[in-house]
C-alpha cells in the first residue's frame, strides 16, 4: 500500500476529523479539534490538542496495520508539565497501543508500549526538539522491529513484541502539551 497523507485541510474547523476518534488514557479532558494555522507545513489547517488529559490520544480508527509506517509533522506549543507530541500504532483501543513521542521539556524521543492502561517505557534517546516549531516523527514497524526517528535522523531501532497484529495509526500527546499536527501519513506492509 502507498502511503496516504491527512493534511486536515478538507475538515471543518472546530470539530474532529472524520473516521477520527480522540479519547484519553487515564484521565482527563483533552481537547482535539481541527483549527486554521497559518504556519502549518501544509497551510490552511491542523489537528490541534488543547485540553489536558493524562495521555490524550487520536487515532484514524478506520485504518488497521500490523507492519508498516506512521508519520506526522508536529509542534508543541506550551504545557508545563509536558510539551510533547507522539504517534501511536497497533492502537487496539485507549488502554493498550504503542507510542513514540519527542518532548520539548526534556529533550528527548521515547518509545513505550501502553498495556491495560499502563504506560511501559522501552527505551528514551537524547534528542533536540524545539517549542515552537514544526519537527518530523517516524516510527516503521515491521514485526519486532521498530524504528524512530525525528526530524530525519533515526534515534531508536530496536526489537519489541509487547502489542502483536493489526490496530490502528494516530497521534498522542500528554498531560497539558498544546500540540499541533499535520500532514499526518500512513503506509501498511514492509518497508523502507
Amino acid at each position: 500500500m502507498k502511503a496516504e497523507t491527512i493534511n486536515f485541510d478538507q475538515e471543518p474547523v472546530g470539530s474532529l476529523p472524520a473516521g477520527w476518534k480522540a479519547g484519553v488514557t487515564g484521565r482527563g479532558s483533552p481537547q482535539w479539534a481541527t483549527e486554521a494555522d497559518a504556519t502549518a507545513p501544509s497551510p490552511p489547517n491542523v489537528l490541534k490538542q488543547s485540553g489536558s488529559g493524562t495521555f490524550p490520544w487520536c487515532v484514524k480508527s478506520d485504518v488497521s496495520i500490523a507492519d508498516g509506517s506512521v508519520e506526522v509533522k508536529f509542534k508543541p506549543i506550551s504545557g508545563r508539565e509536558d510539551a510533547a507530541g507522539g504517534v501511536v500504532w497497533r492502537w487496539k483501543n485507549g488502554d493498550n497501543y504503542y507510542v513514540a513521542r519527542a518532548n520539548a521539556l526534556e529533550n528527548n524521543v521515547s518509545l513505550y508500549y501502553t498495556q491495560n492502561g499502563r504506560r511501559n517505557t522501552i527505551k528514551y534517546v537524547d534528542a533536540p526538539v524545539a517549542r515552537n516549531q514544526w519537527h518530523s516523527l517516524k516510527v516503521e514497524f515491521a514485526g519486532k522491529g521498530i524504528r524512530v526517528a525525528l526530524d530525519g535522523k533515526l534515534y531508536i531501532e530496536l526489537a519489541d513484541d509487547h502489542i502483536r497484529g493489526a490496530g490502528a495509526v494516530g497521534v498522542w500527546t500528554k498531560a497539558d502539551s498544546v500540540t499541533v499536527f499535520d500532514d499526518f501519513s500512513y503506509s501498511s506492509g514492509p518497508g523502507r
